[in-house]
């Protein structure tokens, strides 16, 4: 949905941007000197302090090139805009602190493990992490995560607190409508579409699989007598990050792997491998190269059994059939995909597609997948896709069809049709404003120190006391 709210679009990009860069810039002051190619900023001003909180003249800097950047250059904007938004979390950070919020270390040790584990798997190890960031070890770049996740939990907790009683009546819901109606601001609720889908997968034959199994228990056996895993990955893993790693990675009970692949590496003795064992990619054998602490180096083969162009060419004969009785009225779509489809997901959603960024049905037509937006856009409602291959990150292959369930053209907001987003945006604004009220009574009682450079600053609040 876009909005044509230009001060409220505005404030809520820059507060998105702000919360993904949250993590990576408050490291960047400490790592400047590391990171190739990086601008320096100079690290010994302090713009201003909120309670016991300090904001570094670096920090402003930071945050403002990686906004840029983050946003592709569509967003300006000023150094005081940027550090009255830091300002807000240094706020809201202090008086959590004050109203004794409670942040569990469990808590934060969960969300910075989760952390450290993305940025291993995309990285590959725990030294080229602290590396990249420019840390000493470990120890140092974690007790940093540490403090960044705290203060992004004490800051998540004090706006739950302060609107956890917030709501919007009918009336209220009602009153927004109309007040964007009266200043032509009302939303542009963007086409959006419901889909379903029926789905059959192309399945190796039970020969294949057993072929498959064989081969690794036969790779398995032959580095126990000696032979290199790490060229056997090379030469058979197909893992296309082979290349790249031949099959090493760092893993921790947090890594974003899949269950399987972290029970192998978890079960192992450091120089042990394991038996073949199946995962959603296919069948790999893993070796524990190294047991460090709670993190393992491990080395798996990946090898997937063959799907032959017969099977293909038979699942798509099949769902052809299907498609042409649904055409022909002689089977209802939502009995076929009881009937016939193969994605658990769907199946027992009538084949119903769900947006993960909404958790609806219903999709944004400007904002969907660009494959599948190519394949439905033209569909109008009730017209069915031809059947068309697909296949799954993991490797699986299916045929499809998908059914055009209903489409709403791009129009402006209307309070009846649209009542559920209207009444979404009553509520954020008015969350936002409680949170607003609050801070305006809160900045008289807290120390608030700002440097000269920033003195003329026209900030929304009353941050100098004038």
């Amino acid at each position: 949905m876009r909005l044509k709210i230009k001060n409220f679009k505005f404030t809520k990009m820059l507060k998105n941007y702000i919360t993904l860069i949250l993590l990576s810039l408050a490291l960047s002051t400490y790592a400047q000197d590391s990171i190739p190619n990086q601008k320096r900023v100079k690290l010994d001003g302090v713009a201003t302090v909120v309670g016991k909180n300090i904001v570094l003249d670096s920090e402003i800097a930071a945050y403002k090139m990686e906004l840029e950047q983050q946003s592709e250059g569509k967003i300006e904007v000023t150094n005081c805009e940027i550090l009255e938004q830091i300002m807000d979390r240094k706020l809201l950070s202090h008086h959590a602190v004050v109203d004794s919020i409670v942040v569990t270390e469990a808590d934060v040790n969960g969300r910075v493990e989760q952390k450290i584990a993305y940025f291993l798997q995309q990285l590959g190890s725990e030294e080229k992490v602290y590396n990249y960031y420019g840390f000493n070890d470990m120890a140092d770049l974690r007790k940093e995560f540490i403090e960044v996740e705290k203060e992004a939990l004490l800051i998540q907790k004090m706006q739950q607190k302060l609107t956890e009683d917030v709501d919007v009546t009918p009336e209220e819901v009602r009153n927004y409508y109309k007040s964007l109606e009266v200043k032509n601001n009302l939303p542009e609720i963007g086409a959006e579409i419901e889909l379903q889908q029926i789905v059959l997968y192309a399945k190796p034959s039970a020969s294949e699989t057993e072929r498959v199994i064989t081969r690794l228990n036969e790779i398995k056996q032959q580095v126990e007598n000696g032979e290199s895993f790490k060229m056997k990955a090379i030469l058979y893993s197909e893992d296309p990050g082979v290349t790249q790693n031949s099959g090493l990675y760092t893993i921790t009970r947090e890594s974003q792997f899949v269950t399987e692949f972290k029970e192998a590496a978890f079960s192992l003795d450091e120089g042990d491998i394991s038996e073949p064992f199946k995962s959603d990619f296919g069948y790999h054998i893993l070796m524990v190269e190294k047991i460090k602490g709670k993190q393992r180096d491990a080395r798996h083969l990946l090898m997937q059994p063959e799907v032959t162009q017969e099977q293909l060419n038979t699942v798509k004969d099949s769902l052809e059939s299907i498609r042409k009785d649904i055409l022909t009225l002689k089977l209802p779509f939502n009995d076929g995909v009881d009937k016939f489809s193969g994605e658990k997901e769907t199946k027992a959603n009538k084949g119903l597609l769900m947006n993960p960024e909404t958790n609806d049905s219903k999709f944004d037509l400007t904002r969907m997948d660009p494959t599948l937006y190519a394949r439905v856009s033209t569909l109008k409602q009730g017209e069915i896709t031809d059947v068309f291959y697909d296949e799954t990150r993991e490797g699986e292959k299916m045929y499809k069809i998908i059914l055009m369930k209903s489409k709403t053209d791009a129009h402006i907001a209307d309070l009846v049709k649209d009542y559920v987003k209207i009444q979404s945006l009553a509520l954020q604004k008015k969350r936002e404003e409680t949170i607003t009220k609050w801070a305006k009574e809160n900045i008289k009682d807290t120390y608030i120190k700002i440097n000269k450079d920033y003195s003329k600053c026209e900030f929304k609040n009353n941050w100098a006391k004038n």
